[in-house]
Formats: C-alpha cells, sequence, structure tokens
C-alpha cells in the first residue's frame, strides 16, 4: 500500500469517529433538504429526474438506498439517515418506501411534511399485501418470479424481467424500462407481509400523486389513502405507470415544491 492510499485510509477512519453527522446535506426554512426515499424493485436512480429538477431549484437532496428487508428494520436505517441531516426535512417516499417514510418520520421534529409517491400510507397493522389487496387492479402478483432463497430462510421477490416493462413501467422508453429491469433491487417476502406500526401521516402534512395507469397499487387504493389521511393535496397524474417519478418528473416534483413551501 502507498503511503498516499494509507493515508487516505486513516483519514477516513479518522472521520468516522469524528463528531460530525453523517452527511454535509443542510436544509434552511426557506429550503429544506428533499429526502427521497425508492420502493421495492427500484434504486435510488429512479429519483434523478425529480432530483435534477429541485437541485436546479436550490433545494439539498438525498436519494438514500432503501434496504428492502422489512419495514421495521429499513425504517430505522431511514430514521438514522435522517437524524443526521441538519435543518428541515421533507421526507418522500415510492411504493414500498411509504411504508418506510411513515415510520421513519415519527419523533423526528425536523421532517415538516411527507409525500407520498405512488406509495403506501398504512395505519398501524396494515401490510404492503393486504392494502394492494384491499382494491381491485393490481397485476403485481402474476408478473413476479419464482422466490429466491436466502441463507436466513427468507425470500426476495424480482420483477419477471420479460414482465417488468408492462407493469412497473409502461409509460416509459422500452430501452430505459428494460435497463430499469436489469438493475432493479429486491424486496424480501416478510417486509411486504410485515405489517406497519408507524402512521406519521396522522401528525403531519402530507401530499399524494400517483398514477391513473398504476398496476401494483390501484389508484383506488391511493385515493383511499389520501383520503383517510387528509392530504392537503392530491395529484393524478393520467395514464402515468407506476413509476411516475420516472414519467412524470415535472409533476412530481412540483408536488414535492409544494410541501417544502407549506407553512
Amino acid at each position: 500500500m502507498s503511503i498516499a492510499t494509507s493515508t487516505a485510509f486513516a483519514a477516513l477512519a479518522s472521520a468516522a469517529h469524528a463528531e460530525m453527522p453523517i452527511t454535509a446535506v443542510q436544509g434552511t426554512a426557506a429550503k429544506p433538504t428533499i429526502v427521497l426515499i425508492h420502493g421495492a424493485f427500484a434504486d435510488s436512480s429512479s429519483w434523478d429526474g425529480v432530483a435534477k429538477r429541485l437541485t436546479a431549484k436550490g433545494y439539498p437532496v438525498l436519494s438514500v438506498a432503501n434496504p428492502l428487508r422489512g419495514v421495521g428494520n429499513d425504517a430505522q436505517y431511514t430514521a438514522g439517515v435522517i437524524g443526521a441531516v441538519k435543518g428541515p426535512i421533507v421526507l418522500v417516499g415510492h411504493s414500498y418506501g411509504g411504508m418506510v417514510i411513515s415510520k421513519a418520520a415519527e419523533g423526528n421534529a425536523e421532517v415538516k411534511a411527507l409525500v407520498y409517491v405512488a406509495a403506501f400510507a398504512p395505519d398501524a397493522g396494515e401490510t404492503v399485501a393486504g392494502l394492494a389487496g384491499k382494491f381491485p387492479g393490481s397485476t403485481l402478483g402474476d408478473a413476479l418470479a419464482d422466490p429466491v432463497p436466502l441463507a436466513d430462510g427468507g425470500k426476495d421477490l424480482y420483477i419477471r424481467q420479460d414482465q417488468f416493462p408492462q407493469q412497473f413501467a409502461a409509460d416509459i422508453s422500452p430501452q430505459h424500462a428494460a435497463l430499469m429491469a436489469a438493475g432493479q433491487r429486491p424486496v424480501t417476502v416478510a417486509a411486504l407481509n410485515e405489517a406497519a406500526n408507524g402512521s406519521a401521516w396522522k401528525q403531519l402534512p402530507s401530499y399524494f400523486v400517483y398514477g391513473t395507469a398504476d398496476k401494483n397499487i390501484p389508484p383506488d387504493a391511493m385515493r383511499f389513502m389520501a383520503k383517510r389521511a387528509h392530504a392537503k393535496d392530491v395529484v393524478e397524474v393520467q395514464g402515468a405507470s407506476h413509476v411516475v417519478m420516472v414519467s412524470h418528473p415535472d409533476a412530481v416534483a412540483k408536488v414535492i415544491e409544494e410541501a417544502a413551501d407549506n407553512k
């Protein structure tokens, strides 16, 4: 190992023990930090179009790599990340990420608003599987590949690559959808059946945006959750798929900005 490399590792080790925030992200009253939590079968790059628009307007943005291992686990991880962000926060979740933000926001006074982007907004005891099946219209079950066994006895789920575009991302280019299919992050079976124990939307202002052609979460389920949460705004994007933030980043960024401007 060279002296330069050794010095660099020493600096990293020192920083790990220093009393400083994990991130250098800091929001202000005028421009809160926007923290983006992706859902199952996606990754943090699914927020790129939205992040590009928000950063261009001066918002600090942090796109978190959601572990997708379990609601409690993922919420705890996310709570740790946002706990290291200085200043006010708008917490945004897509799909399963809505389960995560609904718990992670609890107890953090810096979180000023929640934005559900084609996302689940659960009450205590509800699951992804239960909410998705509460209203007819989801075809996700038929599009899933055979579960992948894990060393701990659990199972990972993927969407079949040949089904991914029409199921998940029908309103983006076939080339882009194919790349998303290849790079999709799996979620555990247990995560989709784990009951929520957080409902931060009961204490915080919430905003909802989703597509009318979503095949993962039926639009009627989204309307139900938004109404129950007394959402401050609900935006339905006509013809948009489950990845509305990819296909309509302007519409999603606009709702996030509205949440950020909430007084």
